[in-house]
């Protein structure tokens, strides 16, 4: 019961990070049908930003709470703002041309993003664990947990209920949803169809952003961060259903757990747990859990 108990709590708190590294690429895909390699590049930017910004509040005598709160806007506000420059300055001219070139472009931001990391903080690891630390653990069970590891958990279902509140019960949300449907007829229906693919496109790296800031007291933030973490993120969508916001969620809960029994039990395999559920589910649904059906114009 123990182990079952152990396996179950790392398992969710590891799906929590894994939405909040997701649920931003899932978001471009699905308005913008556009694979945002670059996404790893603003989840980077997020972590040193945050970083930097707790070791800034530590040395003027800043508490936890604060450090965490310049963190996290730090990197929204900064993630936010490239977003809004890449996507007015590069993906705008490329949305009509074939998605290949698209993929490609991104690939390319992602790869300046991670010299931009390099050339303003350096080669060297920043660490910012004073948060984590400072909340101290508490008991599941018979298990002692970091508070923060917990925090994690509520912050990726705040911003789950938050992106479904707003997709589905604010007139924004149903532009979006218009605009993922159909943008010429959205279009004539008179949306700012542009508008919504640009604000698409820096929320999507406000959260990617965000995720990185979240995780920046959990590891060493190094260069080359964001690789590892975009092929997690595509796992999860594609498992999820590349555009599904409820796919994201579940997408991360089966690898989280996936990747939390082959650790404890099969620590070998543990490695391979990730790609090989990926691998089960596109066999048996090639476009992911979730998937929306595609309607075909004629």
């Amino acid at each position: 019961m123990n182990l079952a108990l152990i396996i179950l709590v790392d398992g969710i708190s590891y799906a929590g990070w894994l939405f909040l590294v997701g649920i931003g690429l899932t978001l471009v895909f699905g308005v913008l049908r556009l694979v945002n390699i670059a996404h790893g590049g603003f989840y980077a930017i997020g972590a040193y930003v945050a970083a930097y910004a707790i070791g800034a509040a530590a040395s003027y005598g800043l508490g936890a709470g604060p450090q965490l709160l310049l963190a996290f806007a730090g990197a929204v506000v900064v993630g936010g703002l490239i977003g809004f420059l890449v996507e007015r300055t590069v993906l705008v001219r490329l949305y009509d041309h074939p998605e290949v070139l698209v993929l490609f472009a991104t690939y390319a931001l992602f790869l300046i993003l991670e010299d931009v990391t390099k050339l303003v903080w350096g080669g060297a690891s920043l660490y910012a664990f004073q948060p984590r630390n400072a909340f101290g653990t508490v008991a599941i069970g018979s298990l002692s947990y970091p508070v923060y590891d917990v925090a994690t958990v509520v912050i990726a279902v705040l911003v789950a209920l938050g992106t479904w509140f707003v997709l589905n019960r604010t007139r924004t949300g149903r532009c979006v949803t218009a605009v993922v449907h159909d943008r010429e007829m959205s279009a004539a229906m008179g949306v700012n169809v542009s508008a919504i693919m640009t604000g698409t496109f820096v929320v999507g790296s406000m959260l990617g952003a965000l995720a990185g800031a979240v995780t920046a007291p959990k590891i060493a933030v190094s260069p080359g961060i964001g690789v590892e973490v975009i092929v997690l993120a595509f796992a999860v969508v594609v498992i999820g259903g590349l555009g599904s916001i409820g796919g994201a969620v579940v997408g991360a809960l089966v690898v989280g757990l996936a990747r939390a029994f082959a650790t404890h039990l099969f620590p070998d395999l543990a490695v391979f747990a990730v790609y090989a559920v990926m691998a089960v589910v596109l066999a048996i649904r090639p476009y992911g859990l979730f998937a929306r059906p595609v309607a075909r114009k004629i």
